[in-house]
């Protein structure tokens, strides 16, 4: 025990002499590990935050907008309104059978919304019972729409959080309250707090969820959507299958499949699978600077403690003649080095996770931040990399002896 502790003391009187050299040549590492482990939660980070986006949207969804025609076809000329209908759901569930859910909506904008003296503006959208499956709602109070609300037409509704806010202050549970949302009068069933900023028929948060049927009705849509929503089954791309939506389409409504303008098509498929690339490029370029700064350092450190060894050359020889074997050489070498690099790199752990966790309470948003594991496998890739820095320098350590050493001095 005594050997140890005389050893550690040796260890840290080193360090201590060659202070200012320790701190230059160590800098390499803490930069290095503080920049890749900001990076690395800095990333996550921005990668939730933007993903919170398109929270509650199915990853393998795509949604149809009809559009003016800009090619004339079959005698037809250019810029030909067309809608799409309820046959067109009936015929895609047919010649198409890789999609799962195919569902119709429709919305009215610059709506308001009353609850006695509190009124707010909305939009009002009417959907299908199944479109939960595209869209997931975060039901909060109450329930979502079902089959027999959109059958029987009844004059019911599910409320976004910025509407439950502004017609329900007091808080609570609204659900069997009536509000009068546009020209009628209904009765809440449910609350959505979905808070995603990318919705179809406008933001979750800013709208109000009726039965399709009903604002059919009401607004007298007849069999027209403004959207058709689809999902494909397990296994395929939308990709693949988007030609023959266009084929289907073009058939029934007598304009250019080739026309990409007449019927637009947002694949958001391709979006989440762009935003995956993105961050793996991200991911990529970070563990490289990350990773290539620590070996610099690392370098720096075992040229360091090379120069070292070289002005120790005298100090080492006298231990050898006094009974010091190669190994107690070769242990303090080393240690020396694996403390430089783990003094270095823990405060850089130390200042990135601090610098993180500033950046969580600044956004509220938890993903900034680096996990106990990440942590540890840093610790444990310095203590590996600070024993592969030291090994030159201390078998040029062992190599030297003690006459060669007094000739020196």
């Amino acid at each position: 025990m005594r050997a140890d502790i005389d050893s550690y003391r040796e260890v840290a009187d080193s360090l201590m002499r060659n202070k200012s050299r320790s701190i230059l040549t160590g800098f390499g590492v803490f930069w290095g590990i503080f920049m890749l482990l900001c990076l690395i939660g800095g990333g996550a980070g921005l990668r939730t935050m933007l993903m919170e986006n398109f929270e509650g949207f199915a990853t393998n969804s795509a949604f149809l907008i009809s559009s003016a025609t800009t090619r004339p076809y079959k005698g037809m000329k250019e810029g030909r309104e067309w809608s799409l209908e309820e046959r067109d759901i009936a015929r895609l569930k047919v010649l198409v059978p890789e999609l799962d859910i195919v569902s119709g909506t429709m919305g009215r904008w610059g709506q308001t919304a009353e609850r006695g003296l509190y009124t707010t503006n909305c939009n009002l959208k009417g959907i299908p019972s199944n479109y939960s499956k595209i869209e997931t709602p975060q039901i909060k109070y109450g329930r979502y729409l079902n089959e027999s609300d959109c059958r029987h037409k009844r004059k019911v509704c599910v409320i976004g959080k910025r509407i439950y806010n502004n017609l329900f202050p007091e808080g609570g549970d609204p659900c069997g309250s009536v509000i009068k949302v546009g020209p009628i009068y209904c009765r809440v069933v449910g609350v959505d707090f979905n808070s995603g900023n990318i919705s179809i028929q406008g933001r979750s948060d800013e709208a109000i969820v009726i039965p399709m049927q009903l604002e059919q009705q009401l607004f007298s849509y007849g069999n027209k959507y403004d959207v058709i929503a689809l999902t494909c089954k397990e296994g395929v791309t939308f990709t693949s299958i988007e030609s023959r939506i266009r084929q289907v389409l073009a058939r029934n409504h007598n304009f250019d499949p080739a026309d990409k303008q007449a019927l637009f098509i947002l694949n958001t498929e391709q979006m989440f699978s762009l935003i995956d690339n993105i961050f793996k490029g991200i991911d990529f370029l970070i563990w490289l600077v990350g990773l290539g700064t620590i070996l610099a350092g690392i370098v720096g450190i075992s040229n360091i403690m090379m120069v070292t060894v070289r002005e120790r050359t005298v100090e080492i020889g006298i231990r050898r003649a006094i009974g010091a074997t190669p190994n107690e050489i070769l242990s303090q070498i080393i240690a020396e080095s694996i403390m430089l690099t783990m003094i270095a790199g823990g405060a850089g752990i130390v200042l990135s996770v601090g610098i993180l966790e500033t950046l969580e309470k600044a956004t509220g948003n938890p993903s900034f931040q680096i996990s106990l594991a990440m942590a540890l496998l840093a610790a444990v890739f310095l203590t590996v990399l600070g024993a592969v820095a030291g090994m030159p320098p201390a078998i040029r350590a062992m190599g030297i002896k003690p006459v060669d050493a007094m000739r020196d001095e």
